[in-house]
């Protein structure tokens, strides 16, 4: 924040604030429109895409501004140069129309956000998102297609995995290196499904899905896999380690982040890669944590100093992730710096492959993330390979072609891909693009 914030304070002064087009209207959507036109001096909020037009209406609403409806590409160019903002169904559209210094992508879709951002990439915007399902699975080659149209592909600050990448930045800067990146959760469940989680989405305005896919360890593995792909870093073990200190109940005590290192400690190696992680049952939750290692004594003796411990582990952390209201910071780190918050160091390093939520049937179709079929877990991209995994990305709208066991790993063989999918062709360039990386 410190730096952006003057920087956007003299676009604000000089009349020439940042032009952001938004796609997604729902939870998040909502409230990153509202935090750009209430608390972002130097950005406007110019047009916001969505399928159902009042909730796009609606995050205009929300700061008394009524704005105009448009159809098409030309009629948002000429709002947007005439600075009236609007609202549209057509996300390609928005993504395409000149006028926009950077697109915020926020569907939680994957066939549809890929393309959406591959619009934007090709007509010259910077795109950043909180779409981890899109990023944790052809992220990489997104990345390719962005630094070929000199544009920035970011995941966001606020999220988790945004909020790692400033923590293993600022652990490595003090000379520490970092050999494991985060995430605190409060419950984890494989098995939660959109019935279960229906009560809290109402009680949040949420959907019954999302929520679930947050439960049963599908969300974390993919915000997991992005921050190990924008690291180099690994998975310990398909699934990670996931230690949980709840003794499974999300409402017990929860233990200082600091007694969890020792769960960890046998699994880290300082000549490693490094591992992504998760622990349920500790706080502050939910928040990150980096975990690192230095071997200056001297610098050791700094650290214990000021109450870091004797090592040879220190664990730093951020107490809070506050989602919306850091994806405008991030917007203003890509154009006004360049700076990614994260974004793929390479090829993938970790995907999220689907396993079965239940006994699996043939002819039963994956609907949703999050969903009553199958959940996500991280794996690292040599198995993946290996072992012809299926991606939970590529994985929704398959159908199977056969009975899968529950808690069995899908592969390739076990489903029929819907045909002519974007999702499936950049996965499949994606793959072309690194294998032997």
């Amino acid at each position: 924040m410190i730096i952006v914030d003057t920087a956007l304070a003299r676009r604000e002064a000089s009349a020439d604030p940042i032009r952001v087009g938004l796609i997604g209207a729902g939870f998040q959507g909502s409230g990153i429109g509202l935090q750009i036109m209430t608390a972002t001096p130097g950005m406007r909020l110019c047009a916001v895409a969505n399928r159902n037009l009042d909730a796009a209406i609606g995050v205009f609403d929300q700061a008394g501004i009524q704005p105009g409806r448009c159809e098409t590409r030309e009629e948002m160019e000429k709002a947007i140069a005439d600075g009236k903002p609007v609202v549209t169904e057509d996300a390609v559209a928005l993504a395409g129309a000149d006028g926009l210094d950077a697109i915020i992508e926020v569907t939680g879709s994957v066939e549809f956000a890929a393309r959406v951002v591959l619009e934007a990439i090709e007509n010259g915007k910077h795109v950043i998102q909180m779409n981890a399902e899109l990023d944790g699975t052809v992220g990489p080659i997104l990345k390719v297609k962005a630094d070929q149209a000199g544009v920035i592909y970011s995941f966001s600050d606020g999220d988790q995995p945004g909020v790692q990448m400033n923590l293993y930045r600022f652990v490595k800067g003090l000379g520490v290196k970092p050999v494991l990146c985060g995430n605190i959760k409060g419950l984890h469940d494989p098995y939660r499904n959109p019935t279960t989680q229906e009560s809290f989405a109402k009680r949040w305005g949420q959907k019954p899905a999302m929520v679930a896919s947050f439960a049963d360890g599908t969300k974390i593995s993919f915000e997991q896999a992005i921050v190990a792909n924008g690291t180099g870093m690994q998975v310990a073990r398909r699934g990670m380690l996931g230690p949980d200190f709840s003794g499974g109940d999300p409402g017990a005590p929860q233990v200082p982040i600091e007694e969890t290192v020792s769960a960890f400690e046998p699994h880290l190696d300082p000549d490693g890669p490094g591992l992504v992680d998760y622990v349920v049952g500790a706080r502050p939750g939910p928040g990150v944590f980096v975990l690192g290692t230095l071997e200056h004594p001297r610098q050791r003796h700094y650290l214990e100093l000021y109450k870091l411990g004797k090592g040879p582990y220190y664990c730093f952390y951020t107490p809070y992730h506050l989602c919306h209201f850091e994806v405008p910071t991030s917007v203003a780190r890509a154009v006004l710096f360049q700076d990614p918050v994260l974004t793929p160091a390479g090829g993938p390093k970790v995907g999220v492959i689907a396993l079965a939520k239940k006994p699996l049937a043939e002819g039963e179709t994956i609907q949703e993330f999050g969903g009553f079929e199958v959940y996500g877990v991280a794996e690292n991209i040599d198995a993946i390979r290996r072992d012809n995994l299926l991606p939970i990305g590529l994985a929704l709208g398959c159908t199977l072609a056969r009975p899968v066991a529950k808690d069995a790993p899908l592969t390739f063989d076990d489903v029929v891909i819907p045909t002519d999918r974007l999702i499936d062709r950049l996965y499949a360039e994606q793959e072309r693009e690194f294998t032997y990386q």
